[in-house]
């Protein structure tokens, strides 16, 4: 698998290469560049496999470098600082990245995934692209990926997520069902700020969609879209309290 570092900190491609070689040794470094302006000149003469990529470039950002090539085919994998805004922008676009200083065990498992999913989505960098330039917004979209392609949903039309096994089935308003091959706690925080509940160990509810709480056969949500979700006992006090408000 070939690759390229697009990175402004020799310091950091020569970890980066140093690291590639050690623990990932069937990737083929083809290329560095330091600049949007170098990269570009690359990518017009190879097509790498997956490409490194710093989000914060001497000359501009990454995505500059993305807009130039709309149709890139390759792989992207984001190298950036640990910065909250920008790790809560990864979470919501479900993009690759990797954190300096990078774990070599994370390493390995995001080259792993390159491998079995080529080519980027675009959809997926127009949401992190959203969420990085407006840090204090809270991004209105989520990049869903099933076993077959990646959906960008709006996170207003979800109306619950259910728990299987460790995936997630997500029920949109138009009656959509997503399969999701990540468990049900890896969206449980990200989605609490939109309004969405635990009300139990299988269910994650959006409460704008709750239409009453029926008390008898141990306590359930019953929904505008006519579901009923069960609510645990542990939970009851905290559903009954947000009923309340």
């Amino acid at each position: 698998m070939t690759a390229l570092i697009v990175e402004d900190m020799p310091k950091a491609i020569t970890v980066l290469e140093a690291d590639l070689k050690t623990h990932c040794p069937e990737v083929n470094l083809i290329g560095t560049a330091s600049s949007v302006v170098s990269a570009a000149k690359f990518l017009r003469q190879h097509k790498p496999d997956v490409i490194f990529l710093d989000i914060l470039l001497g000359d501009g950002t990454g995505f500059d470098l993305l807009e130039i090539f709309p149709g890139l085919e390759s792989r992207i994998i984001f190298v950036t600082a640990s910065d909250e805004f920008a790790l809560r922008a990864f979470r919501y676009a479900a993009v690759d990245y990797l954190l300096k200083p990078i774990d070599p065990e994370h390493l390995k498992t995001a080259v792993q995934r390159a491998k079995t999913q080529m080519g980027s989505t675009r959809e997926s960098l127009s949401v992190l692209r959203e969420a990085i330039n407006k840090p204090d917004v809270l991004p209105t979209r989520l990049s869903l990926h099933t076993q077959e392609r990646i959906i960008v949903a709006e996170i207003d039309q979800i109306v619950r997520c259910e728990a299987d096994g460790n995936n997630t089935r997500f029920v949109l308003v138009s009656g959509e069902k997503i399969f999701v091959t990540k468990t049900l706690k890896q969206f449980d925080q990200l989605l609490e700020s939109h309004g969405f509940v635990r009300v139990h160990q299988s269910h994650l509810v959006n409460f704008r969609y709750v239409r009453g709480f029926e008390k008898r056969d141990g306590g359930y949500l019953l929904l505008k879209n006519g579901d009923t979700v069960a609510v645990s006992v542990r939970k009851k006090a905290e559903v009954m309290g947000r009923l309340g408000e």
